[in-house]
């Protein structure tokens, strides 16, 4: 099995803009909502409102027909919380081409090594039927703690049935809008993924579909193959032919867009993760949704 150095696209980081401007006073990344000493130039405003004679505009002041004296006003650089939440169900043990555990792994390495590079906060809870609390990690700047949290998720234990764990875990993430990528292979009941994206309806969120080539591009033509429900269902030995394959590869384009229609109201599109993590395809995808 590969670990989670092999899975991903080693050095590159994830580069992300939160869809708000965070408040606070605390010096970060992102554009924030308060005006500060330091960051992106916003706007003069008036000596009366901002009285700091260290950032007066003469052009602009000189250009005030009332004679009207202005300072240069900044934006504040803010941190955000950057959190994932990622899917420990039973289905979650799936090896195809990668081993789903690897990853996710992988993955949220990734994240907390970008995050905590620029002051972002990390975090991680992991839910099957209920939230985990074993691998739970409030949110932190420690790069050590996040990156040690990230990579046990390689190793979790995924035994349960289920996923309702991430509606206790959307209440306990509630306050202050996040940053969120919720990482799982989305193989829920609809009302499941309609409660869960509706709950976390308040933060910018980013699906992360976890998906294997195996499971389409790898099944024959022809032949007999063995399904093994990883949910408890048992096994099941399958005659494929073609139009059985046909057929199974449109159902899981059904899922995929249904997923997509779903969570459309309340999430950015999903990204699709199969078989290695590409931190710049994840970069791409999230600057441009």
């Amino acid at each position: 099995m590969s670990g989670p150095e092999e899975a991903v696209d080693g050095g590159a980081d994830i580069i992300y803009l939160p869809r708000w401007r965070p408040g606070g006073h605390r010096v970060g990344a992102h554009r924030g909502r308060e005006a500060g000493g330091l960051g992106t130039f916003r706007d003069p405003v008036s000596f009366l409102r901002l009285p700091d004679a260290r950032r007066i505009d003469l052009r602009a002041s000189l250009r005030d027909p009332f004679e009207g004296v202005f300072v240069r006003r900044f934006e504040a650089r803010s941190p955000v919380e950057t959190w994932a939440l990622v899917d420990l169900s039973a289905s979650m043990r799936f090896r195809g081409r990668a081993d789903r555990r690897d990853l996710t792994g992988a993955f949220c390495t990734s994240l907390a090594r970008s995050a905590t590079r620029i002051g972002d906060g990390f975090g991680v809870i992991g839910c099957d039927r209920t939230l985990r609390e074993d691998l739970f990690l409030p949110a932190t700047r420690h790069r050590a703690a996040a990156q040690t949290a990230a990579a046990r998720l390689g190793e979790a234990r995924c035994e349960g049935g289920g996923a309702e764990g991430f509606l206790e875990a959307a209440r306990r993430l509630a306050g202050r809008p996040k940053l969120i990528f919720l990482v799982s292979d989305f193989r829920w009941p609809e009302t499941l993924i309609e409660g869960v994206f509706a709950a976390l309806a308040l933060h910018d969120v980013t699906p992360v579909l976890l998906a294997d080539s195996a499971e389409d591009e790898g099944l024959p033509n022809w032949g007999l193959v063995e399904l093994d429900d990883l949910e408890g269902a048992g096994r099941r030995l399958v005659f494929l032919r073609p139009s059985l394959r046909r057929r199974w590869i449109a159902r899981e384009a059904e899922r995929v867009e249904r997923l997509r229609r779903i969570c459309a109201p309340f999430a950015r599109p999903p990204f699709r993760l199969a078989d290695r993590f590409d931190a710049e395809a994840l970069s791409r995808h999230l600057m441009t949704t």
